[in-house]
């Protein structure tokens, strides 16, 4: 009984000493979950919890061996990763500070992917690559950027800062900075210059099609009353 008893203290502490790890080195990333998922009640929540965290702390041990060159290792705890929380991350890609994947299930990042900081991808989204051309293959993502839910940005492009892809979008094409990209394939739109990240409100988000649509039914109407 002893024997087990020491066995579980030692557990224990194994146990306590991770998740102080976790909320020193990981802080930056536990307050931008707390920041942009309205869900969050605690640090110790997103820390037991949050698969995106789970898959965020693989990745970096992950990428530290893949800078290295152990690639065959640092795959190996990538595919880890994806088993426990259904996020696969390449560990070659590079990511920038307070990132947070809400939710998560689903989401895809590929080998030369660069992403910047303060960005949020949720579930299902992909950042994914074109051909099988070896080099830059991948979406590089500024900072502040927004990826909504089964969101594909794919190939070598350029999503500019405070930009939001909208759900289900498909983006190949470079965007500008603080634009809204809709649709499929993605068309893009400018919401005032304002970052779209700040309330994450989803539904007010501008169409550039019915903008023309709405535009041409306004002048038809006036030309009637002429």
């Amino acid at each position: 009984m002893g024997y087990l008893m020491s066995i579980l203290i030692i557990l224990l502490g194994i146990a306590i000493i991770k998740l102080v790890l976790i909320s020193i080195f990981f802080y930056a990333d536990i307050r931008a979950a707390q920041k942009k998922d309205p869900a969050a009640k605690s640090f110790l929540e997103i820390i037991l919890l949050y698969p995106g965290l789970h898959a965020l702390i693989y990745y970096r041990i992950a990428h530290v061996f893949y800078k290295v060159h152990l690639f065959f290792l640092a795959r190996l705890l990538s595919q880890v990763a994806r088993f426990f929380t259904g996020i696969e991350i390449h560990p070659g890609a590079r990511i920038g500070k307070r990132f947070f994947i809400d939710h998560g299930f689903g989401v895809v990042i590929g080998e030369t992917t660069i992403i910047g900081d303060d960005v949020l991808l949720y579930q299902g989204s992909t950042l994914g690559g074109t051909g099988i051309v070896k080099g830059k293959r991948h979406p590089t993502i500024g900072n502040n950027v927004v990826v909504g839910a089964g969101a594909k940005v794919l190939g070598n492009i350029v999503i500019g800062d405070n930009s939001y892809i909208g759900a289900n979008a498909v983006v190949v094409k470079d965007v500008p900075p603080n634009s809204t990209v809709v649709g499929v394939p993605g068309r893009i739109t400018k919401q005032d210059g304002k970052k779209m990240d700040v309330s994450l409100d989803h539904v007010h988000i501008l169409d550039p099609i019915m903008q023309t649509i709405e535009e041409l039914q306004d002048r038809v109407k006036n030309l009637e009353k002429k």
